[in-house]
């Protein structure tokens, strides 16, 4: 079959659309793939694209780039849902190009990948081809306006492919009649270095190259002291990642492990209340701001723990990434994220959001427990493994095929509920105004 993902800007960088575009490569195994992005910031991707890949931009946003100059360029988009907080990112010209692109395209199956792409797939991706929209973050995350919007397109799709706990509301709280709702794990790609590395290794165009190191474990647990125990953090440094909350948390490590350090990577507007209350709490030599994080998560390479207190969902792939190092994560039990992989496989320790408390015992145990640390590490790579591209694309391929041979029971299913929907809502005859 022809397969086309849709994704937002295939030309940026973050674990979510590594993982995308490692599950269109795992897909290209079997099937002719291409990839188009709405938007084209750069001359090339800054994620590796494997070369099987046909990658289509739509609309460049390059200064000096003839899509600059056309009228459409500066007038908000219109079919674009307003409520999508990306909304502001997107024009008239790029209603435009999705529309065009979408009724000439001859692809067998259409993936959208964000609420709004997937508002496009249902005005005008053709009824011929399997359209399935893809939802990473938690359904509630949603905005009640974009939610609204949202069940009106996705009633004409095919399917629905987001996380456990969204499914679970889209099912009992806006069901979707002969839309195909299911829980799927978002693509976990394979780090560039293997698990273990007792550093971040070196940069080569959109990789990292390590050395050969020992087993997972073992580096980032040096008894001798030759390699510090540390536990990362990675994210943007703004409130709802709760880094403040970490650093306290961490300071009652130090009260009774003097000898373990905070190692905190990326850039927002928190950084220097951070820093601040870094000095203030006496863990300046400690607890460090790392500044930018990578690509694809080598900062958690020789880890002893990864560690988050987000209120957001914005440090799940951060986590995800440490499993895959073999990294035992400790973080807040709120999806996405790791939580649905430590709930299936293990690999960590969940703990409600905004309890220092919790928080602060959940690293103190696994601080004082260094055969635990290495089973939680092993667990936490099996677990990821098991979310790999290959897995992944196995799943989405029966997923086609289901598609495929109920067709016609579940559009009879979408007719029968769209009556049913007509006559809930319908006023009755006595009724007045």
């Amino acid at each position: 079959m022809k397969i086309t993902l849709l994704l937002h800007n295939a030309y940026a960088v973050g674990a979510p659309l590594r993982g995308t575009l490692a599950l269109a490569a795992a897909l290209a195994d079997r099937h002719d793939v291409e990839v188009v992005s709405m938007l084209r910031h750069r001359e090339v991707p800054r994620c590796a694209v494997d070369p099987r890949l046909r990658l289509v931009p739509l609309v460049d946003t390059r200064v000096g780039s003839d899509d600059m100059a056309h009228p459409l360029f500066g007038e908000p988009a219109l079919d674009f849902p307003t409520t999508d907080r990306r909304h502001h990112q997107y024009s008239q010209l790029v209603d435009l190009r999705a529309a065009e692109f979408l009724r000439a395209t001859d692809a067998d199956v259409l993936i959208g990948t964000r609420p709004g792409i997937n508002a496009y797939l249902a005005r005008f991706g053709p009824r011929r081809a399997l359209r399935i929209a893809q939802e990473a973050p938690r359904h509630d995350a949603h905005e009640d306006l974009l939610r609204a919007e949202l069940v009106g397109s996705y009633r004409v799709l095919d399917a629905l492919v987001t996380t456990a706990e969204a499914a679970a509301h889209w099912r009992t709280r806006r069901p979707l009649p002969g839309v195909r709702v299911l829980a799927v794990p978002a693509v976990v790609p394979p780090p560039a270095d293997p698990p273990g590395t007792p550093g971040a290794g070196a940069r080569t165009g959109t990789a990292y190259v390590a050395a050969p190191v020992p087993a997972p474990g073992t580096a980032a647990d040096a008894a001798d002291g030759s390699v510090p125990q540390t536990i990362v953090a990675a994210g943007r440094l703004a409130p709802d990642e709760r880094f403040d909350l970490l650093v306290e948390a961490f300071s009652a490590v130090c009260a009774k492990h003097p000898d373990w350090r905070l190692r905190i990577h990326g850039e927002g507007p928190e950084r220097t209340r951070l820093r601040s209350l870094i000095d203030g709490l006496g863990l300046a030599d400690r607890a460090e701001l790392a500044g930018p994080r990578s690509p694809d998560g080598a900062e958690f390479a020789g880890a002893s723990i990864a560690a988050s207190a987000s209120d957001a969902e914005a440090s799940g792939p951060a986590l995800v990434e440490a499993m895959l190092r073999g990294v035992p994560v400790v973080g807040t039990g709120r999806p996405p994220g790791p939580t649905e992989l430590l709930q299936d496989g293990g690999g960590g320790v969940l703990v409600p959001c905004d309890d220092g408390r919790a928080l602060a015992g959940a690293l103190l145990d696994l601080v004082e427990d260094p055969e635990r640390r290495r089973a939680l590490g092993a667990a936490a790579l099996e677990s990821a493994r098991r979310h790999g591209p290959g897995p992944v694309a196995e799943r989405y391929q029966v997923l086609f095929e289901e598609l495929r041979t109920t067709r016609r029971t579940r559009a009879v299913r979408r007719m029968i509920g769209g009556i049913g929907l007509r006559l809930r809502t319908r006023p009755r005859g006595n009724e007045r105004a």
